[in-house]
């Protein structure tokens, strides 16, 4: 099996054939050409730690690996670390010409998971995503001039599975993934090959969407993002082949999410903006909202956290004679109470951090298992940043439990990222062993 690919640097350098070694060199080379006559102390050990994000390189490094790679200065000073390295994907565009080939690139990427498992899509690429999906006006669907008519029942049968298979608890749901990229790859044959009248292409592009969104939540929660951005380009590009505003607005939103989880909150603030502008229902403009102060709240923007928290609330109060769509339906009172907490654990604000999360942890309904998981890795961190060491123990690892019993890794890897503050705490009873079982998992 291929090594893991962690880093953009390690995929630069494997693109051209380079070792560690073999890079070093080259800023040393690249130093020499410099007429200021710089010197660099780069070897392999540097570039080792670089790549596995233990440290970043200076500007003047930088500098000399932009050299070394051919570079233009002037990407340097639009991109930071390290998204201006060569080697970075560019989304597939919207439009009927395009939407077979993001679903065939997102099975790609789906299959090369474990490789570049450290890319996402830059926060330039995704607000020219998000700007394009906002302006470009769906073409008419076209019906294919070859292969056979597409069956309508057959159809209706993808639909009513499907529906069935996203409505399952879960911890089932673990175990459909397979199931739901044989669906997707059905549907993505169907569009190819198959020949349809054009509301039956819109049903076709509208599941295709549904099914690439969750696929692209399955390996998310896998934390294979690089599988996860090409799914949900593939599920925007449908969404909006489909004419399906609110849906295309929920997968903006993912995408938002997964730039906030992986510490790039600079990257949500536009798809978030773009999608609040093409979306009434107030349950989704509710989420939206949120996601948008927790973007906020990681940046130090208080303000602009508060004025979005009070506008989530207000859209969750507000009736609507429709039902919510399905991508944000269940969006509740505890998420907004626990994601509130979460924006007030990250402007500092630890005891009210802490009455929110709790507030929202006791109305959270059993069935949402992986939310629950989540939740208690929040609530875990107001109670160390409250130096309740012993009850910050209990609920992480019950969360830990939770997390491993239901499969979803970017959980387990969230009570991960713990275990710096617990280390202060080592001689509380459990944490040693706390230590001990993420170390063997």
């Amino acid at each position: 099996m291929d090594d893991l690919i962690r880093h953009p640097l390690a995929y630069a350098r494997a693109l051209r054939g380079w070792s560690q070694t073999d890079l070093a060199v080259r800023i040393h080379r690249a130093a020499r050409r410099r007429p200021e006559g710089l010197r660099s102390g780069t070897d392999k050990a540097a570039v080792s730690k670089w790549e596995n994000w233990r440290k970043t390189p200076s500007i003047e490094s930088q500098l000399l690996i932009a050299d070394a790679f051919g570079v233009p200065i002037g990407d340097l000073e639009a991109f930071a670390w390290p998204h201006w390295l060569p080697g970075q994907e560019r989304p597939v565009p919207l439009g009927p010409a395009f939407t077979v080939r993001a679903l065939r690139d997102a099975q790609r990427a789906a299959m090369d998971h474990r490789r570049r498992t450290f890319m996402t899509y830059s926060a330039l690429a995704l607000a020219g995503l998000a700007t394009q999906w906002a302006a470009l006006e769906p073409g008419r669907l076209t019906t294919a001039l070859d292969g056979k008519q597409v069956d309508g029942e057959l159809v209706d049968w993808l639909e009513g599975t499907s529906a069935k298979l996203n409505a399952l608890p879960t911890e089932q749901r673990q175990h459909t993934a397979k199931l739901m990229d044989a669906h997707l790859d059905m549907v993505t044959d169907l569009l190819e090959h198959g020949r349809y009248t054009e509301p039956l292409g819109q049903r076709l592009h509208l599941l295709a969407a549904s099914l690439a969104g969750t696929c692209g939540w399955h390996r998310f929660d896998q934390g294979w993002h690089f599988a996860a951005g090409k799914l949900w380009n593939a599920a925007l590009a449908n969404a909006h082949a489909a004419r399906a505003r609110d849906l295309g607005a929920g997968i903006l939103s993912d995408f938002a999410y997964q730039s906030i989880w992986l510490t790039q909150p600079g990257a949500a603030l536009e798809p978030l903006s773009q999608a609040l502008v093409h979306t009434r229902h107030p349950t989704a403009r509710s989420l939206l909202h949120l996601r948008r102060a927790r973007a906020h709240a990681a940046l130090g923007a208080a303000s602009a956290c508060h004025r979005d928290l009070a506008a989530a609330e207000a859209a969750l109060l507000t009736d609507s004679p429709d039902p919510a769509p399905a991508w944000c339906r269940w969006m509740s009172e505890a998420d907004l109470a626990v994601d509130s907490g979460r924006c007030m654990l990250d402007l500092g604000r630890t005891d009210e951090a802490h009455a929110r999360i709790g507030e929202g942890m006791s109305l959270l309904p059993r069935s949402r298992d992986k939310t629950r998981g989540i939740f208690m890795t929040y609530e875990a961190h107001s109670l160390l940043q409250a130096r309740d060491v012993e009850q910050a123990l209990t609920v992480t690892n019950r969360s830990l439990d939770l997390a491993t019993r239901i499969g979803a890794e970017r959980c387990v890897a969230l009570v991960r990222e713990l275990v710096p503050a617990f280390k202060p705490y080592r001689g509380v009873d459990g944490v040693t062993d706390l230590m001990d079982r993420l170390r063997a998992g």
